[in-house]
């Protein structure tokens, strides 16, 4: 439902604010801009994201019915089973579904996004075997949804990439591009710890147990030794190691299934074809979900809104007293709920005009990695299995954002003392 009234309300204010660029500032282009952007979207939506999708979903349910084949995925399911099951209440002791949901995150959090994606579709499709009320969205479902929207990620490697590469307005390039490694693990910590605890009080969770205690403990206390080890490398020795520790962990994944299901005299290459064979039908499944909410997004962006949100709060601020420095960094913030390209096209823009190592673009660097794509991730994976009724789902994966968005200006702040 609450999808449904932000879906309308791109549209309804992109008309209204193009009609005030039209009147009062003379822009006649704009609603040219909105129509392309219209048919931008759709084609992205088909071309760019559901058949290169189609691909990869291919491959990775074919590999994930191996490793289901071989045992691996119930292995890992009694593993983590103890501390999932007071998250995900709902899911019955030692569910392979357990097993599917630690591949998801471990791979979001390693920056795999293309085995990622796939391997979070056969979760949601294994927790709507499991919901009762096929059309809304369960506990369950939710919770894995505000853990995937808050985007907790080890090392961004696209972020620091982007910070090597891009330069300011005099050519200069930042001093050293993994400064803001430390300030997004940080600013993506607190945003999954803000969707666990809002989606665990709304479901009423018992989060004091000393098992989510001791797990969560034993995470914070895992990134914190990641962050002493890798703070004292430069930016080419970390590319290197989150590369190959990245690829390497894929791949190690991927042989390990095979050689199990080998071990338990599996026909391995008929086990791969049986799961791979629903990859392109789901890829063309969610087809309508994505050109709906991306059309959505390229109308209100194309009106020129988001400049008037900017400007707006920029004026507030300066009005009441406050440093504003941060404003210039925000669309980058605004933007990355909505879509993941336009988000990182802000925070090469917000570098490039400012400067890769002025506050505004560290800041804008941090906004980037600090969560990740809400309504894109709402939007594809309730659309998958035919969730209407997605309850507080929208609203906990906004507030883990909002959560990531004020610790990254928290951050910024005191970094830049």
């Amino acid at each position: 439902m609450v999808l449904n009234y932000i879906w309308i309300a791109f549209f309804i204010v992109a008309f209204v604010v193009a009609i005030i660029q039209a009147v009062f500032m003379g822009d006649t282009e704009v609603f040219k801009r909105i129509i392309d952007s219209t048919f931008d979207m759709s084609k992205m939506a088909v071309m760019d994201i559901a058949l290169p999708l189609a691909g990869v979903m291919t491959l990775w349910l074919g590999i994930m019915n191996i490793g289901e084949k071989a045992g691996a995925i119930n292995f890992m399911a009694k593993i983590v089973g103890p501390f999932f099951a007071k998250l995900f209440p709902s899911i019955p002791k030692n569910h392979e579904v357990h097993g599917q949901l630690l591949m998801n995150f471990s791979a979001n959090m390693l920056g795999l996004d293309n085995a990622a994606t796939p391997m979070g579709l056969k979760a949601m499709q294994s927790l709507q075997d499991l919901n009762t009320k096929k059309d809304t969205a369960s506990d369950a479902q939710i919770m894995f949804l505000a853990l995937n929207t808050s985007g907790l990620t080890i090392i961004p490697v696209s972020v620091l990439a982007m910070r090597a590469t891009v330069t300011g307005p005099m050519g200069e390039h930042a001093a050293s591009p993994t400064d803001v490694f430390i300030p997004i693990l940080i600013a993506t910590a607190i945003s999954t710890l803000t969707a666990i605890l809002f989606v665990g009080i709304k479901q009423r969770l018992n989060l004091l147990n000393k098992t989510v205690v001791g797990w969560i403990g034993g995470i914070i206390a895992a990134l914190a030794l990641l962050v002493w080890g890798m703070s004292s490398l430069d930016k080419a020795e970390m590319e290197l190691v989150s590369n190959i520790a990245s690829n390497l962990i894929l791949l190690a994944i991927i042989v390990t299934f095979i050689t199990g299901a080998a071990i338990k005299k599996v026909n391995v290459y008929d086990a791969f074809i049986d799961g791979a064979k629903d990859g392109f039908s789901i890829s063309i499944k969610i087809i309508p979900f994505m050109i709906g909410i991306l059309v959505g997004i390229g109308v209100f962006r194309a009106s020129g809104a988001m400049d008037l949100l900017t400007d707006g709060i920029k004026a507030l601020v300066g009005w009441l007293g406050y440093d504003s420095k941060f404003i210039d960094a925000l669309p980058t913030a605004f933007m990355k709920p909505l879509s993941g390209s336009g988000a990182k096209a802000m925070m090469v823009e917000t570098m490039h005009t400012f400067g890769p190592d002025s506050f505004a673009g560290r800041l804008s660097c941090i906004f980037q990695g600090a969560a990740d794509t809400t309504f894109y991730i709402i939007a594809l994976y309730f659309g998958l299995v035919g969730i209407k009724k997605t309850r507080y789902a929208v609203v906990a994966g906004l507030t883990a954002d909002l959560a990531g968005v004020i610790a990254a200006i928290f951050i910024a702040y005191l970094l830049s003392q």
